[in-house]
């Protein structure tokens, strides 16, 4: 029996509807609006085009979206005084500095200065430590939209052998963490795969929940599935396809159609977990903003 299909768009749209019920409450209430500050230094094309869905999406929702478009030959004392500007802006609860950043600059010197309070990617090691010891942070986008994804399709996840294929900072790493913090959404038996693993295949086809992230299409084939896995595909890849307009296709890190026959639930490529990341972003900044309006009424 087919895989049923995970409708990562649906889920976002679904949550992005309960954050704008919340945002226009906050206003009312409080008179507060939530405001995400967006930096984007240089022209690379993906970069411009990730920066305008999110602040098309912050328009949707009713978030105030600060732009900040900055040249590549933008120096690292321009770009620090910026951050910290927008550090001191009480109309801004998030900062998000688009990575990569031009190869002069300094990005870990970049997202240390971000205050910790503003730091709705998750990246700032003050949140990266409180996410380790399981105190409460702003969880990195991405893998925080697996684990809603997870929730809203009622997997079950206590007790569960997970594997993740990719160790990044951006996605395998934290979600391997929030998977073994022993509260509901996590209590899972979680083994990390990378490019140095032995035998991948031996690992992944133990897991009942599957989580591709490694960057690299076709890395989890059907016969490392067993029956009945969860598969979350969090890869993007550019594949050439002469049939298509543009002259590629999008493709995750699973090959999706034949997996699928065997998976009970499988996330496509795109509409998967990528509407999922804008959407986290904007519930950190909802939630920052909650903060800072419930702090100015304790004063």
């Amino acid at each position: 029996m087919a895989a049923e299909i995970i409708d990562g768009k649906q889920v976002a749209a679904d949550m992005r509807a309960e954050l704008k019920e919340k945002v226009a409450k906050l206003k009312d209430e409080t008179g507060l609006i939530p405001g995400l500050a967006v930096v984007l230094v240089g022209e690379d094309p993906a970069s411009k085009s990730y920066v305008t869905a999110k602040e098309r999406a912050c328009a949707d929702i009713g978030i105030f979206s600060d732009d900040n478009r900055l040249g590549a030959d933008t120096t690292q004392e321009v770009l620090m005084a910026l951050v910290e500007k927008l550090n001191n802006d009480d109309r801004i609860h998030g900062i998000l500095v688009q990575l990569p950043l031009p190869s002069h600059l300094d990005e870990s010197q970049v997202l240390l200065a971000i205050d910790p309070d503003k730091d709705v990617d998750g990246f700032h090691p003050v949140n990266v430590g409180k996410m380790v010891v399981g105190e409460e942070a702003f969880l990195p986008c991405t893998p925080h939209g697996v684990i809603q994804l997870l929730l809203k399709s009622k997997v079950k996840i206590e007790g569960a052998e997970v594997v993740i294929v990719g160790r990044s900072n951006i996605v395998g790493k934290p979600l391997a963490n929030m998977l073994i913090q022993k509260n509901p959404t996590g209590n899972a038996t979680v083994t990390v795969c990378h490019t140095r693993t032995k035998n991948l295949a031996e690992h992944v086809k133990r897991a009942d929940i599957v989580i591709a992230a490694a960057g690299r299409p076709n890395t989890v084939t059907a016969d490392m599935i067993k029956d009945g896995a969860v598969v979350i595909d969090v890869g993007v890849n550019r594949v050439e396809d002469a049939s298509k307009k543009r002259g590629y296709r999008l493709v995750g890190d699973a090959d999706f159609d034949a997996i699928k026959e065997k998976a009970s639930l499988i996330t496509p490529v795109p509409g998967g977990v990528g509407p999922m990341t804008i959407t986290m972003l904007l519930y950190n900044t909802v939630v920052s903003a909650t903060r800072s309006a419930a702090s100015r009424t304790a004063e």
